[in-house]
């Protein structure tokens, strides 16, 4: 992605936030919108967005929680769109680039299990344990209070644990709908 400023220069700083940040962004967008095509276009989305807004960017929290936040928003608006819902999302992990990292089966399991998780559990678990977020920051980008962020991680946590014990074919398909 090559970014230009008015005159028509790459404009350095943005250029290292895209290469910076793009690979995680691509990843919850993914694991968010359960689609690959989907998600590359949240992505640039998100970034024409955070372009736009750049200026009026207060550095009052870090790009990475700056983005993630405008990354969201944009997966927000576009599950809300009506076509989305009639289009079936279920994701193969093995068609995303992403999910072809070396991993080892526990791991592929896992985040299959974490997708299949209500959308507000799905976000917490996402930003708290994938992308490193506290509590507080984690609050702040889903517009929600730390307690909720721990409340919903308590109940992600409590289904991820009752569909391992039960096994992963078991569990996670007839409770996760």
């Amino acid at each position: 992605m090559v970014v230009k400023g008015p005159d028509n220069r790459v404009d350095e700083e943005f250029y290292r936030i895209v290469v910076t940040y793009e690979k995680e962004l691509l990843r919850l967008c993914c694991v968010y919108l359960k689609d690959l095509s989907l998600a590359e276009d949240a992505v640039q989305e998100t970034f024409v967005k955070a372009y736009r807004g750049w200026d009026a960017f207060r550095k009052e929290s870090s790009e990475k929680t700056w983005l993630v936040r405008i990354a969201i928003n944009v997966c927000k608006d576009m599950r809300r769109n009506a076509w989305f819902r009639f289009i079936d999302r279920s994701v193969d992990m093995d068609r995303l680039e992403i999910a072809q990292e070396e991993q080892n089966e526990t791991a592929s399991q896992l985040m299959s299990a974490i997708m299949r998780l209500p959308r507000a559990q799905m976000e917490v678990v996402l930003l708290y344990y994938y992308e490193g977020f506290n509590m507080r920051e984690t609050g702040e980008m889903l517009g929600v209070s730390e307690m909720t962020v721990s409340r919903r991680l308590g109940k992600a946590r409590s289904m991820l644990k009752t569909w391992l014990e039960r096994g992963w074919k078991g569990g996670v398909e007839s409770e996760a709908r």
